[in-house]
């Protein structure tokens, strides 16, 4: 008889995160088993043999899986648990797939089943490309940003790395921001490879697990593509990871474990030895920087891939003119006559707007009473062909009012602009065009992903959309971008607004200017000289960089200071409210103020700032800054660089959906320069009530 330690499936207590059992025979560490715990049964993972303990244990049930996870997954397992202060437990129902202790029926269809691709002759890498391959093959191992403009050639770049970790036995893993762009990066691999596992939400658990155990059995190279939690496919040996669009904050989780992709990948590389390459158009400001701090590789890619290649025609309308506008509350002059003439051509549209529904605001026109979520306190979303106000939030559904609850007045207006009212509009003006909308209302099915040959063969003429179709979507037909309000999130109270509103933007606009037809973009705005919607029409990175980055370094914002959100969630708003003050005080006297010797990473900014003046930029790998700073940027830096500080509560306040599903929410915030001080507060803090998120994207 032998004895294991067993990390469970499921917390089966907050002070039981490994349990002991016997069994009669050898288990490799790793080994995926089926547990009893009470009268249930779980699935757990055998982390380690263990002397006969003195009490007495029971018997592991049976082996679910014979081969072992791989030891760099292990590794990122006990990692995620504590980096982000998270019970092991929860960190494998994040790792591994749902139902693994279900018995199954033998499923012939393949899980390599090749999508619709267009044939092509043998591909020729551009120069650029060549160079960006090679640069990063220098690299035995690490991390490089792949910092390419859209239309560049990144997933060129990606399948040459993927094909020389293939000759070499290895395996790759790519990830993508959304499902949606899954179909297309499916299709450019199966030109060149032979197993391909697809892996994603979207998938039936069944699905799931069987694409699961092929990764795990897989015998030759195998890559694996997918969203976030495609990284915990278990590959025997892996020696590439993507992370395509890598800007995007869809690869941070919501839920615990609270984890970030991008860095949750950089261990798996590093435990693994393979190469992490973070590909993007507009990288994360803070992942850019601390690139440069650390004198990471960031190999840029300037040109466009296709020989002959127009730029795209970029017009900015202010919607502010009285002249720009038309008699459509939504187009401008000048998209409605591009939209007349690209349809004329036979050519197809893009409208980009990051909204749902048809209407954000329902209100009174006589007394100005707004429809609100009667559990979040949040506007209504009037969705006109569900005919129903909906909460984004919860859920909630309600008819639209025939009168006013407050004062009886039967003029009821909807206010502002979603998708949905884009597209009743379009078809209105355009009843012969063949029109498709993308955004979270879509049903199953229905997504780009489903519709991605549609799209790409040219029988859909107006695509309308949020987010889902601003990145990676790359159509040979396609005419003509707008953005029907490129400001939209610009006003949002959180610090990176900007950013944000900037990569939408930029990508965006680069869904066209990738051949050799003219094309166009559209950006209409209310804030046509804000920085965030000058640079980001015009695709100039550098430019941004630099206005952001000192934004960050005047607010003390990452990347100069890490952050530790905190939110609670209570049925009374006084329960709320006792429970923040108490936990500040809590916090506030166990801050030692303490500065360190190296006066954090805004001293280092100051310090790049000053070699990049001196230092000639290279167009293809460089160790800083791709554009010189001003003497503005480079006085903030420095001076923001001589007031570091001890950690830093701000609040409490009520978060910004202050109530949620009936329950009140009050936010901390802590800011410091070690996160180390950040990680020691946050294992302190008693998970029961508190949501606990360190380096948010947002502080929404």
């Amino acid at each position: 008889m032998k004895f294991y330690e067993v990390s469970p499936y499921g917390v089966v207590g907050k002070d039981f995160r490994v349990l002991t059992y016997a069994f009669d025979g050898s288990l490799s560490v790793g080994a995926v088993v089926e547990i009893p715990v009470g009268r249930r049964k779980f699935v757990g993972v055998a982390l380690r043999a263990v002397a006969q303990p003195e009490f007495e244990c029971k018997q592991i049930l049976r082996v679910l899986v014979e081969r072992p996870l791989p030891a760099p997954l292990l590794a990122l397992h006990a990692w995620l648990g504590e980096f982000y202060s998270t019970h092991p437990s929860t960190v494998w129902q994040t790792m591994l797939p749902a139902g693994l202790n279900k018995n199954r029926r033998a499923v012939k269809k393949s899980l390599f089943s090749p999508l619709n691709t267009p044939e092509r002759t043998n591909y020729l890498f551009t120069p650029e490309q060549s160079e960006a391959i090679q640069k990063i093959l220098k690299m035995s191992r690490g991390t490089a940003i792949l910092h390419g403009r859209t239309g560049s050639g990144k997933t060129e770049v990606y399948k040459a790395l993927a094909m020389e970790a293939a000759t070499r036995g290895k395996s790759s893993i790519v990830l993508v921001p959304e499902i949606s762009l899954t179909a297309q990066l499916v299709g450019e691999f199966q030109r060149d490879f032979a197993n391909v596992i697809v892996a994603h939400s979207g998938q039936t658990e069944a699905e799931r697990a069987r694409g699961w155990l092929s990764a795990l059995h897989a015998d030759e190279p195998t890559v694996v593509i997918g969203a976030r939690s495609a990284l915990f496919m278990p590959l025997p040996d892996i020696g590439l990871i993507v992370v395509d669009e890598c800007h995007e904050p869809s690869y941070k989780q919501e839920k615990a474990p609270r984890y970030n992709a991008l860095r949750a990948a950089s261990v798996l590389a590093n435990k693994s030895g393979a190469r992490l390459v973070l590909g993007s158009a507009t990288p994360s400001i803070a992942d850019y920087f601390t690139a440069v701090k650390l004198d990471r590789p960031i190999v840029k890619m300037t040109k466009l891939a296709r020989p002959g290649a127009i730029k795209p025609k970029t017009t900015v309308v202010d919607l502010t003119k009285r002249a720009a506008r038309s008699k459509n509350p939504i187009f401008s002059r000048p998209l409605l006559d591009a939209m007349t003439k690209t349809l004329d051509a036979k050519k197809q549209i893009l409208l980009f707007h990051n909204r749902r529904g048809t209407a954000p605001v329902t209100l009174c026109e006589n007394c100005g009473h707004t429809l609100m979520c009667p559990r979040c306190f949040v506007p209504l979303t009037l969705h006109a062909d569900q005919h129903a106000l909906t909460c984004h939030i919860c859920a909630h559904r309600q008819p639209p009012p025939t009168s006013c609850p407050s004062c009886g007045d039967a003029n009821i207006a909807h206010r502002g602009i979603g998708t949905k009212r884009i597209e009743d509009e379009v078809r209105r003006l355009f009843p012969e065009a063949r029109v498709r909308r993308f955004d979270g209302d879509n049903r199953k099915g229905e997504g780009v992903h489903d519709l991605f040959d549609e799209l790409r063969g040219g029988e859909v003429d107006i695509i309308i959309g949020t987010q889902t179709i601003a990145k990676g979507l790359d159509l040979p037909n396609l005419a003509l971008v707008g953005i029907v309000q490129a400001d939209a999130g610009l006003m949002l109270p959180d610090f990176s607004a900007s950013e944000r509103t900037f990569q939408l933007i930029a990508q965006a606009c680069g869904r066209v200017g990738r051949g050799k037809n003219p094309t166009e973009v559209i950006v209409q705005t209310f804030q046509p000289d804000h920085p965030a919607v000058v640079h980001g029409a015009a695709q100039n990175y550098a430019a941004f960089y630099e206005f952001e980055l000192a934004n960050r370094a005047r607010g003390h914002f990452p990347p100069f200071t890490h952050l530790l959100k905190l939110t609670n969630s209570y049925k009374t708003e006084k329960a709320a409210i006792t429970a923040a003050q108490k936990l500040c005080g809590v916090i506030a006297s166990d801050i030692t103020p303490v500065v360190t010797s190296d006066t954090s990473v805004i001293a280092s900014a100051a310090k790049q700032s000053s070699a990049a003046k001196d230092t000639p930029s290279s167009p293809g790998l460089l160790r800083r800054p791709s554009a010189p700073r001003n003497d503005a940027v480079d006085n903030v830096i420095a001076s923001e660089a001589k007031q570091s500080t001890p950690p830093k509560i701000l609040g409490p306040t009520p978060a910004f959906y202050e109530r949620q599903r009936d329950n009140y929410r009050w936010q901390i915030v802590v800011r410091a320069e070690n996160r180390a001080d950040l990680q020691q507060i946050a294992a302190q803090i008693p998970p029961a009530k508190w949501q606990i998120e360190l380096d948010p994207n947002s502080l929404i």
